[in-house]
């Protein structure tokens, strides 16, 4: 399978907060990528700004640390010649400082963006200097990160903060999970092929999990962690987008704003949650390392590292048909998968069988990306009529081949602002519709006194969240099985 490259035109990308973490370990190294395969041409210029004093040099230096540890299969010439690209200009993002300045840097002729790799709390502000100082262009556009705020008021506020400055087709509010190749190719998946889609259905489909699980904790980072908790961290954003690509309907056409109308009707059909069907959690101190409450400094939070959710989409294609998500930290493995579970056979055929277990088509996300289907076959030999569950399972590394690197999700998002493809990006009242259902999930548990159920470090998560499945007679996928 050959991998095509479609280069983009010249582009000025300004990346606010381009010392952080975010650009440092993901931002800056999917640019270099993209430049080593052709993709950015060589007079794009990547234009850092932060508080920090510093010079083109020191700030190249600081890139050049970046790339060799987050893309360290990176090679010296290319490296140097991307190094040429990148500029620093030191902009104060909430006073005057710096504006000018970055002002003169920025070519009119090229494609302008302007990246926000920074907390929410300064996406207005900068967004209103940008306009003040006359950088933002009709055709600029903006990037934003999560969080899209912490709850429907917050979100309309910081929407209304971007549109007094920026058109809605300018604004690109990114999900690196919409980013990920398996994730696209869901919608390949099912709208590509013929085999699927005409069992995308209640009539056929049991029930669907989708599962991020993490094994990492909250230490180093728990201060901000305990005031978004998994809910808001992952369900409202990450989650619920891969609910919506798993339950749209077929748009009408591969536009963005097709592609997203299809997202917003299923979140606005998305039936509100009994408390019954939640399952919270928090992972205990084991071993002599610490648990949840001691990586959030406060023995008393109540809020959840991990949760589980019975989710029903109220439309034709999947009334009566559950939606189990679940994410959380500290558990068994890391991994990220939909898995979409078809109904059993209404009747065998075939002696001393038994009871036949449905299909299961699993899309995987993370750690190996690719798609398993389950199916049942007979067991090779004689002496009987035996059947055995066997995977078809393609990898995405072994089907594109060693010559092809898989690119990172920030790869592919950038690049397509640089193209103005909004396509993977949310819209803003496609957040709002989110906030919209899960503020009152979030408010039914906070006027509770009821607390997170405790659960192992290394396990699946609470026995609540078993539980909410066994209820239903079904059961959790294995996580790292």
């Amino acid at each position: 399978m050959v991998s095509r490259v479609i280069p983009v035109d010249p582009f000025d990308l300004v990346l606010f907060g381009a010392t952080g973490d975010l650009a440092q370990r993901k931002i800056l190294p999917g640019l270099y990528h993209r430049f080593e395969v052709g993709q950015m041409p060589e007079d794009a210029r990547i234009i850092g700004t932060a508080r920090s004093d510093m010079d083109d040099a020191a700030f190249r230096a600081v890139v050049q640390d970046g790339i060799k540890q987050f893309a360290p299969e990176y090679k010296t010439d290319i490296l140097a010649r991307f190094l040429d690209c990148v500029e620093y200009i030191p902009v104060d993002a909430l006073g005057d400082a710096g504006w000018p300045e970055l002002k003169k840097k920025l070519r009119p002729d090229a494609v302008r963006a302007f990246y926000l790799s920074v907390g929410p709390s300064l996406f207005s502000g900068i967004a209103q200097r940008l306009h003040d100082h006359g950088l933002a262009t009709p055709e600029s556009r903006i990037v934003v990160e999560k969080p899209f705020g912490r709850d429907l008021a917050t979100a309309k506020a910081l929407n209304a903060g971007l549109r007094a400055c920026f058109e809605e087709h300018q604004i690109y509010r990114i999900d690196h999970y919409l980013g990920k190749e398996t994730v696209q190719n869901l919608m390949a998946l099912r709208f590509a092929n013929s085999l699927f889609e005409p069992l995308w259905n209640a009539t056929h489909v049991d029930h669907v999990q989708i599962t991020v699980a993490e094994s990492i904790g909250v230490d180093g980072r728990g201060a901000y962690y305990d005031q978004s908790g998994a809910m808001r961290d992952m369900i409202q954003n990450h989650l619920v987008q891969l609910l919506c690509l798993t339950a749209m309907e077929p748009p009408s056409k591969f536009t963005p704003n097709s592609v997203r109308d299809e997202k917003v009707k299923v979140i606005e059909a998305l039936e509100p949650v009994e408390q019954q069907d939640i399952a919270r959690g928090q992972y205990k101190p084991q071993n002599g390392e610490d648990g949840y409450l001691d990586h959030v400094g406060d023995p008393n939070s109540r809020t959840e590292s991990y949760i589980a959710l019975k989710v029903h989409v109220g439309n034709w294609r999947w009334a009566g048909v559950p939606f189990y998500l679940r994410t959380g930290k500290r558990l068994r493995a890391r991994e990220s998968e939909i898995a979409v579970v078809f109904r059993d056979p209404p009747h065998t055929i075939f002696p001393n069988v038994g009871h036949l277990r449905g299909n299961v088509l699993v899309i995987r996300l993370q750690p190996d990306e690719g798609i398993t289907l389950r199916t049942t076959i007979k067991d090779p030999g004689p002496g009987g009529f035996r059947l055995a569950d066997v995977s078809l399972d393609m990898s995405f590394a072994e089907a594109l081949g060693a010559d092809v690197r898989p690119q990172d999700a920030y790869e592919r998002l950038v690049m397509d602002v640089i193209r103005g493809d909004q396509t993977l990006f949310m819209r803003g009242d496609e957040a709002e519709a989110a906030w919209a259902w899960v503020d009152p999930i979030i408010q039914g548990w906070e006027g509770g006194r009821d607390r997170p159920a405790p659960y192992d470090p290394g396990s699946s998560g609470p026995e609540d969240a078993l539980m909410l499945m066994h209820r239903d007679g079904r059961r959790w996928r294995q996580i790292g099985g």
